[in-house]
């Protein structure tokens, strides 16, 4: 393999690829990123055996093609070296004995490389019909729910994001069993056939940071995997196994209080008062409601409490003590663009919901946590 390469082209191509790479992949070969070079242009592969990520470089993109063929180059070391190479051009040139030099004019590197046949054949294929997204409007998506998935092990569809499609509709949910995601999108393209999968959280978040503008992406589904196909990157991840709670019930559709306010107003005063309480493990504060008054408190025994109080728009007649993380409030606060936001509520015991004023696509869910 011999080729030289615009240094800006491969790095935006190697950034992308590497979030393939897992730090805890007990294949040896899995910790590099294969490189192909044909006539036709280089492909750069990386994957974990549950998530691959592919991108192919244009022949016209590529300063010079010498000699093709195919390396596998250990991940640790080659984002750094390009990162840092002071060269506008990077050559690459193998002999095929398991060694590459990476040189410009004014530096030099030789790297040992991994055997190319010990890599899996891993193949990324499209479908006839795939889902049509645009890459702005999934990246919103995977945003506005992504933060409530659950890092505990013991509930594994938890730790995933529920993608389900019934004709034009595009739902999205995410919930670790203390909180809850929801947003809902109309596509411009009716499916054929009905999606619900669950996609692991870690994976399609390193999707949401690849998608930068409106371009199209298109979602190929099969039985146990999903490939994602965006410009000249193919993503794909493993589907995980078994069914997504339902979650339709856990959201009330009936409330007692509405109450309307600044979204601004309310974080900040959030924010203030869980300060108190950081070192708590659920970063709990309370809500009391009255006489068209909101009062925010919290109280550490060894600290002290702080007491924060916002007017705001409600029914005369509202009267609730409610308690809840004020982590988790945040959280689902920074989803939210709209200025004014709907708290609903029915009783201490009963969800909070949380949604934006003008946008009834999305909800945001949190239990109320019992302090006595």
């Amino acid at each position: 393999m011999k080729f030289a390469i615009e240094k800006s082209i491969l790095l935006e191509n190697l950034n992308n690829v590497i979030r393939g790479i897992s730090t805890k992949n007990v294949i040896p070969v899995l910790n590099g990123i294969k490189f192909e070079l044909t006539d036709k242009g280089l492909t750069l592969l990386a994957s974990d055996s549950e998530l691959s990520v592919e991108t192919f470089i244009e022949s016209k993109l590529i300063t010079n093609i010498s000699q093709t063929g195919t390396l596998i180059i250990n991940s640790k070391y080659i984002l750094e070296i390009i990162r840092k190479m002071p060269s506008d051009i990077i050559n690459f040139e193998s002999d095929g004995n398991l060694k590459v030099k990476i040189f410009s004019d004014f530096n030099e590197y030789n790297l040992n490389c991994l055997d190319p046949n010990d890599y899996p054949n891993i193949k990324l294929i499209s479908q006839k019909d795939p889902v049509i997204i645009k890459a702005d409007l999934l990246k919103m998506v995977i945003n506005q729910t992504s933060f409530a998935i659950s890092n505990q092990e013991l509930r594994p569809i938890l730790t995933g994001i529920n993608f389900k499609i019934t004709g034009d509709i595009f739902e999205c949910v995410a919930t670790d069993s203390y909180r809850l995601s929801k947003k809902n999108v109309k596509l411009d393209d009716p499916v054929l056939n009905d999606i619900n999968i669950v996609i692991a959280g870690r994976n399609i978040i390193e999707l949401e940071k690849i998608l930068v503008d409106d371009e199209i992406v298109t979602m190929n589904v099969f039985n146990n995997r999903v490939l994602f196909e965006y410009k000249n990157i193919k993503f794909q991840t493993t589907i995980l196994a078994g069914s997504y709670p339902n979650t339709t019930n856990l959201i009330p559709t009936d409330f007692e209080i509405f109450v309307k306010l600044n979204r601004n107003d309310f974080a900040d005063a959030v924010d203030r008062a869980a300060l108190l309480t950081q070192g708590k493990e659920k970063n709990i504060i309370k809500m009391k409601i009255e006489n068209k008054k909101m009062i925010i408190n919290s109280y550490a025994s060894e600290i002290g409490k702080t007491e924060e109080t916002l007017a705001v728009d409600t029914d005369e007649n509202s009267n609730i003590d409610i308690s809840f993380s004020a982590r988790y409030m945040l959280e689902a606060l920074k989803t939210i663009k709209d200025d004014d936001i709907l708290i609903l509520l029915n009783n201490d015991v009963k969800p909070i919901i949380i949604k934006p004023l003008s946008d009834e696509s999305l909800v945001e869910l949190i239990l109320p946590i019992k302090t006595y």
